[in-house]
């Protein structure tokens, strides 16, 4: 494997970096900006790594700001009420997130008094925190020299280095190049500077090359293949996978149940319904199919989730446990998105005959 030296010298990276950064750095909610006196809260930049994972910026700040104003630190979290939270991440999506964000502020509480460890190692050992978001916290929230690489940093590491290897088999090199130019010094603010520049100038696609504060050390954009790097395996077409949701409506209110704890969508409200499987089977006994269904894709496969009413007297709608939720305020109800385009999707098509 080929791994390409940066020009000239490796310590000038960050050197020119951290300049860039101090007349750069993005205002984000989370984040202390360079030149502040203050550190960073490390429950808002925990709070912000874990909601980031999978996830834009833009799609994260409002649900930063609603949780910070409801739960204000890791102690208020771990009292909060495990469905409210539930409920207040539906629409983030990668619903275990949630469910390791309540564990770990519980842990913080019972185990740390209440303030988060400032070690890699420490941080590990809580629940949703891997090696990425261990060294996030460590280094921006208490300056240790950690390596940060998340999706941003290691494109532009692959491009600055010239790491040809495919991914995942490539992230080896890339962490090892990334740490032999991540500083003792500002470690944290280095760390927010390369996301920066992956996420606004060094991008995945049409990276503004001559705009870089890096482009003359970057040894892909002087071979002339930065934007081709870094190189992936080709995509796999997701397995597709059907099934039915019911929609059992009383009064101006919808049957909504709980899923399983553990699985997919875990612990969030939803339509009742079957299984998801390959085939779409026969509509249930007493449904009526609306001919309504909605796409949804999630990491490892992709969903049809096809949509029959079922009136609220029927045997089958008797044996489901769940509660009624007015239609009015169903934003309230902290569906998660699948469920939201569902209920979108029927309750536009009107109420049910009789309902």
């Amino acid at each position: 494997m080929t791994v390409e030296q940066p020009d000239p010298k490796r310590g000038d990276i960050a050197v020119r970096l951290l300049d860039w950064y101090d007349g750069s750095a993005r205002a984000l909610p989370w984040r202390v900006l360079p030149g502040s006196a203050k550190r960073g809260d490390p429950y808002r930049i925990w709070l912000s790594e874990i909601m980031l994972q999978q996830t834009t910026v833009a799609a994260v700040i409002p649900y930063f700001g609603k949780f910070t104003a409801r739960w204000p630190d890791v102690v208020a979290l771990a009292e909060a009420d495990e469905g409210e939270v539930m409920a207040a991440w539906a629409g983030l999506g990668y619903y275990a997130r949630a469910r390791n964000l309540i564990a770990c502020a519980r842990r913080v509480r019972d185990e740390h008094g209440g303030v988060f460890p400032d070690s890699e190692a420490a941080l590990r050992n809580l629940p949703g925190i891997g090696d990425y978001t261990a060294a996030a916290i460590a280094a921006i929230a208490f300056d240790r020299p950690a390596t940060v690489v998340d999706a941003n940093v290691e494109r532009v590491v692959a491009r600055l280095f010239a790491i040809r290897e495919t991914l995942p088999q490539g992230k080896r090199a890339i962490r090892a190049a990334a740490a032999s130019i991540t500083p003792e010094r500002r470690p944290g603010d280095f760390a927010q500077a390369m996301m920066d520049l992956g996420s606004r100038i060094c991008t995945p696609r049409n990276p503004d090359c001559p705009t870089c504060p890096l482009a003359e050390h970057c040894a892909g954009h002087r071979l002339g293949i930065a934007a081709a790097l870094p190189a992936k395996p080709a995509r796999r077409p997701r397995p597709q996978r059907r099934g039915w949701a019911y929609w059992v409506e009383r009064d101006g209110a919808i049957l909504l149940v709980r899923r399983p704890g553990k699985g997919m969508l875990g612990g969030m409200r939803a339509l009742p319904g079957g299984a998801w499987d390959d085939e779409l089977g026969p509509a249930p006994v007493e449904t009526d199919p609306t001919g309504i269904a909605v796409q949804h894709v999630f990491t490892h496969f992709a969903l049809e989730l096809h949509l029959a009413r079922l009136p609220a007297q029927s045997r089958l709608a008797g044996e489901l446990a769940g509660e009624w939720w007015p239609i009015e305020s169903l934003d309230g109800a902290g569906l998660p998105t699948l469920y939201a385009k569902a209920a979108r999707a029927i309750a536009a098509a009107g109420p049910m005959e009789g309902s």
